[in-house]
């Protein structure tokens, strides 16, 4: 069954080409074309094309659909092209004549527009939660480890002093950006599409303010051909938002890969968050992590697949949309994944004490030490002359007595201005 199916059949190949994989990614989506076939019913009775008793079979028939979707006994049928042609064909079962009403004054252009909205708008808010969570995680770590010192690196050599709090709310603070990259991704979501029809309205007298508040939506997208040039602008906001957690993420666990390694040795994890080798028996995997690392990468690249997929398109509907379905769907879900995993794993971590009492870490110590001798006032240069010449003729003697205390430093966290700074996004 389709909705646009005239007197003349498709071929088989033809049908099999232009559906793919539809049906699968549809299941993710179908309670959200339910929820936005209920609000729509509702407001077709508002304006007198149904009467009440036919809203209200409608919305009990969908009531029973959507509980279906939700319990995972939802199947979409080869011979239904997608959620759309399947849930419209459930009604009429039921309904009859009454089932084939529900398409009045839409199209399968902004049906498909508010479902992946509203999927869009939930998964999101659940991203943000998890990321969140991960967040609070963090900081704790950071509070609990801030005065244990970790070196610190640039070029991948020993550079200046550093410290597990300090390192943990580095990564903490980044998310507090990711969920302004989340936020402004829901907001461009939060437009209502749905009586945009096939991109040009409608001669129907709809309400669509009434849809909007039925759904939930901040506002509704007034310009109906603007509606569906929204079309991969939102699935790109929202590969944009991923793509910056899955930056954050991907960078935390390739410092993990490298400081659980026999070289640095700087934290540990229990030995159920690792995997051996088939013949290295002292072996303990970050497997975890790389994998995150992996994912990861590949979700940022998600962003410039949209791109490429919806480049030199004009205005109105273009099949090629259909293809931006299943990596959002599937991006979305490896996102949450990572997260989630990356919480799980972290809190278990083991910290490692004393690491920079190590004589091969004197040298982080220099730049405190040059710096003491330029507030006594030898100018700078001349005190990093001295340091070079001190450390090359082996003289140099490293003071570990630390004095940073500026904002951000390794003595002035800033632990509860960087939990505000998520506050003000995060609630």
């Amino acid at each position: 069954m389709k909705l646009w199916q005239k007197d003349t059949s498709t071929n088989e190949k033809i049908d099999h080409f232009t559906v793919g994989n539809d049906r699968t990614y549809d299941l993710a989506l179908a309670p959200y074309d339910c929820i936005a076939s209920k609000a729509h019913a509702k407001m077709l009775g508002e304006i007198g094309l149904l009467t009440s008793k036919e809203v209200k079979d409608l919305t009990n028939a969908l009531d029973n659909i959507l509980k279906s979707t939700q319990k995972g006994d939802f199947v979409i049928e080869k011979e239904f092209e997608d959620m759309h042609s399947k849930i419209e064909y459930l009604l009429t079962q039921k309904l009859g004549d009454l089932g084939k009403k529900i398409h009045t004054a839409r199209s399968r252009n902004d049906q498909v527009l508010v479902a992946l909205q509203l999927y869009i708008k939930e998964e999101l808010a659940q991203i943000k939660k998890e990321v969140v969570k991960l967040f609070d995680l963090l900081l704790k770590l950071a509070e609990t480890h801030q005065r244990d010192l970790l070196p610190g690196y640039t070029h991948m050599q020993i550079a200046m002093p550093s410290s597990f709090g300090l390192w943990f709310s580095a990564y903490a603070e980044s998310l507090v950006d990711d969920v302004a990259f989340l936020n402004t991704a829901f907001q461009l979501a939060d437009q209502n599409p749905l009586g945009s029809a096939a991109g040009f309205g409608s001669s129907f007298p709809i309400d669509r303010e009434l849809t909007t508040e039925e759904l939930g939506f901040k506002t509704l997208k007034y310009n109906v051909v603007a509606a569906q040039m929204g079309r991969g602008k939102v699935e790109k906001a929202s590969a944009t938002a991923i793509g910056m957690i899955g930056g954050t993420l991907a960078k935390l666990a390739m410092d993990i890969c490298m400081y659980m390694g026999q070289d640095f040795d700087f934290i540990h994890f229990p030995e159920e968050l690792t995997t051996g080798s088939s013949i290295m028996p002292h072996k303990k995997n970050p497997d975890v992590f790389e994998l995150i690392r992996g994912k990861c990468n590949l979700l940022q690249g998600l962003h410039q697949q949209l791109a490429l997929l919806t480049s030199n398109l004009p205005s109105g509907y273009h099949r090629e949309m259909q293809l931006a379905k299943a990596p959002l769907v599937e991006a979305f879900q490896e996102i949450k994944a990572c997260v989630e995993m990356m919480h799980f794993s972290l809190s278990k971590i083991e910290v490692r004490k004393n690491i920079t009492d190590d004589v091969k870490y004197d040298y982080l110590f220099s730049v405190d030490t040059l710096n003491e001798w330029v507030k006594q006032g030898v100018p700078f240069r001349e005190a990093y002359q001295k340091m070079s010449k001190e450390i090359a003729s082996g003289n140099y003697n490293p003071k570990r007595n630390l004095s940073h205390n500026h904002l951000g430093s390794i003595g002035n966290l800033q632990l509860d201005a960087i939990r505000d700074k998520m506050k003000s996004v995060g609630s």
